[in-house]
């Protein structure tokens, strides 16, 4: 009867202790959005429109469409979700290129020694500035975006994926020799589990690489896409509607984040060095 009452006041007492987490996960942003509201309404300057109107103008812009487009107006749709597609597309080309690459010159390091000083040209090269050979490349159009995201993306995935493939432990390197492990299964039973938590740091990293790039690329030669219409909103000197896409595009960096975050801690939850309750 008494851990009865005990889980009852637990279940009680669970939404108080999600809103206190919650407050205090938030306190912060909360704080400075009041702020913001406030120094904004004061100052009443053209340059920097208040939260409010921010919020109201997203709302007009992209969420108030029909209930059978989930509420999406053909702005977001013609605009928003191919930039995402971009993005998610360039950001998964230039993951599995330098998973890949990575792997093979982590456990070479004959070929790590050849490509070495390739790699440290090629890292030290912006994306953006081969955006005029890519366009030569490739015309205008979504694959001049790819390859720009999918160039910036490969490197940080390809450094962490080998120094996460050098990482296997000596004892397991002797093991699989000893019994003479397939080359796949060496691969992908020890490599590749080794160099996981260094691969999806990597990847973590690319991905906002890749949002950046994404609106970068998109500036010049696209005919749609968050950055295109970033780019028509300050031509037009339309403020609200050039601060309303700098707010999407933080929104869309935390909650490709947070989807990752989860992905992660859910692939690495077996692992030994990872930490499920880690930020």
């Amino acid at each position: 009867m008494t851990q009865a009452r005990v889980g009852l006041r637990r279940t009680a007492e669970l939404p108080a202790r999600m809103v206190v987490g919650f407050l205090a996960r938030w306190a912060v942003f909360i704080a400075f959005g009041i702020v913001w509201q406030v120094a904004t309404d004061l100052a009443d300057d053209p340059y920097f429109p208040t939260p409010v109107a921010i919020v109201e103008t997203m709302y007009d812009l992209w969420f108030s469409g029909p209930a059978s487009h989930l509420f999406l107006t053909d702005l977001a749709v013609d605009n928003i979700l191919p930039s995402l597609g971009r993005l998610l597309s360039g950001w998964a080309i230039g993951g599995v290129t330098g998973v890949v690459l990575g792997i093979a010159l982590g456990r070479s390091r004959l070929a790590l020694d050849y490509v070495e000083p390739l790699i440290s040209f090629g890292r030290a090269l912006p994306a953006v500035a081969l955006l005029p050979v890519f366009l030569v490349l490739f015309k205008l159009g979504t694959p001049v975006q790819l390859a720009t995201i999918s160039f910036g993306v490969v490197w940080p995935v390809l450094l962490n994926t080998i120094h996460g493939a050098q990482s296997v432990d000596p004892v397991q390197v002797e093991t699989a020799r000893a019994f003479g492990l397939p080359r796949r299964r060496w691969i992908f039973g020890i490599v590749l589990p080794a160099a996981l938590p260094k691969i999806f740091s990597g990847l973590r990293i690319s991905l906002s690489l890749a949002l950046v790039l994404m609106v970068i690329s998109e500036l010049v030669g696209a005919t749609d896409g968050i950055g295109y219409q970033f780019q028509v909103a300050m031509q037009g000197f339309d403020l609200t509607i050039t601060w309303a896409w700098i707010v999407l595009l933080g929104i869309l960096g935390n909650l490709l984040n947070w989807i990752f975050l989860g992905i992660e801690r859910w692939v690495l939850a077996w692992h030994r060095g990872a930490r499920p309750d880690e930020e």
